[in-house]
């Protein structure tokens, strides 16, 4: 059985130790050296940045999240022990893990660590579909060549390189194709490295839940059980058309995934569809001058992220949560794409008033969609607006004085509130 040391990269015949370096960090599977559809997943991600760049988290349960009355966005597994999950309530996280230290979560540092990783990915193979800052696809077909080494070794080298030269560790998932790798990946985390083969696919899904299919969440998990269908041997047992029947396109996706079938190519320039970000209060808030700060610092964060992808939008949506938690979403389409926040702040604060009378609010979000490239983006200027243009330029010199001095370096007086 082909085998490969996660340590040193030496391969060997087989063997429950390295040969060279003694390691019994060892992966040996039959098709180790056939297969090259990936799924790379970062262990923890923000909170390894965290205690990567702070010594003094080491060895305590740091999560990642936004206040008693936000949610955890991730936690270390030291917390995750203790039973804290992402999208936990932050109070019931807090009530299982006291000792937690919380940090809000440093959007900028993950997303600068996440480019440097997706460098690392796009040296094996230009084929990476990323799924997250901390995730992505690989197709490494056809890179044996380039590389001197089969899509295993190489992709042991990407997480010892990970490891090495950024601090941080991440688990491969290895298979046939997109649905599994990525089951893999869950398989031995953290600082993992497993395989499904084409061969063992059918016995290694037979008693698995349903839930293990990705995108079956609760609602399709309770349509599920409603029809006696728990496992992905029951799956089996139904014809496609009667799949498709009861379940629609659902039916025809569940048919194809229990037999380990996924046809989806990994698509490195799988479009952006949307641009948001979103805040949830300590305290359920009503005061005007608090949201009004809070919307222009939200539409500066969605407006940064469009520029620096070179990208704009067509639709601004704002979000609001109540606080009974009933949702409230309101939308419009701009005559001309925009990546301006002060564009997006102004067209979200009339979204705002329409809904005037509904505070107090828990959460405040702002979003931008119907996206294209930034070529396209704010020509025409607002005949209603004289002063539109000027802001416009005032915005431009603003991000250059940032760029070169810093953030923090110009601020505009509502975000003081």
């Amino acid at each position: 059985m082909p085998a490969l040391c996660r340590d040193c990269l030496e391969t060997f015949p087989s063997g429950t130790r390295c040969p060279a370096c003694g390691s019994p960090r060892i992966i040996a599977h039959d098709e180790l050296f056939d297969l090259s559809i990936a799924h790379m997943d970062c262990d923890a991600f923000y909170a390894s940045v965290e205690k990567r760049d702070d010594p003094s988290l080491e060895g305590k349960p740091v999560i990642i999240g936004g206040g008693r009355r936000g949610v955890v966005s991730t936690a270390c597994y030291i917390a995750r022990i203790q039973g804290v999950r992402s999208a936990m309530p932050m109070f019931k996280a807090l009530k299982l893990c006291p000792e937690a230290v919380v940090i809000k979560p440093r959007m900028e540092a993950y997303s600068q660590v996440s480019r440097q990783i997706r460098a690392l990915m796009e040296d094996l193979t230009p084929a990476v579909e990323p799924l997250s800052l901390d995730e992505a696809f690989l197709d490494l077909t056809g890179t044996a060549r380039l590389h001197g080494a089969p899509p295993a070794v190489m992709l042991a080298k990407l997480v010892k390189t990970m490891r090495e030269e950024l601090g941080l560790t991440g688990s491969i998932g290895l298979s046939h194709n997109k649905f599994l790798a990525k089951i893999a990946s869950d398989l031995d985390k953290p600082h993992g490295f497993s395989v499904i083969g084409a061969d063992e696919t059918a016995d290694f899904l037979h008693n698995k839940p349903v839930s293990l299919i990705w995108g079956v969440g609760a609602a399709t998990r309770t349509a599920l059980d409603t029809a006696g269908i728990r496992t992905i041997s029951d799956l089996l047992r139904w014809e496609k058309t009667d799949l498709i029947a009861r379940f629609g396109s659902m039916g025809d996706r569940l048919w194809h995934l229990a037999r380990g079938q996924d046809a989806r190519r990994v698509s490195p320039n799988s479009p952006m569809k949307s641009i948001s970000n979103e805040t949830t209060f300590s305290e359920d808030t009503a005061d005007p001058d608090i949201l009004d700060g809070h919307l222009w610092r939200l539409s500066e964060k969605v407006a940064d992220r469009a520029k620096a992808k070179g990208i704009a939008g067509r639709v601004v949506t704002l979000k609001l949560k109540r606080a009974n938690h009933a949702l409230l979403t309101r939308r419009v389409a701009l005559r001309d794409a925009t990546q301006l926040a002060d564009t997006l702040y102004r067209t979200a604060r009339g979204l705002m008033d329409q809904v005037e009378g509904n505070a107090p609010y828990r959460l405040i979000g702002v979003g931008v969609s119907d996206l294209v490239p930034q070529d396209s983006a704010d020509l025409s200027g607002d005949l209603l607006d004289p002063d539109a243009k000027a802001r416009a330029s005032a915005e431009r010199a603003t991000d250059s004085i940032r760029q070169k001095y810093g953030a923090g370096a110009i601020l505009k007086g509502r975000a003081l509130r």
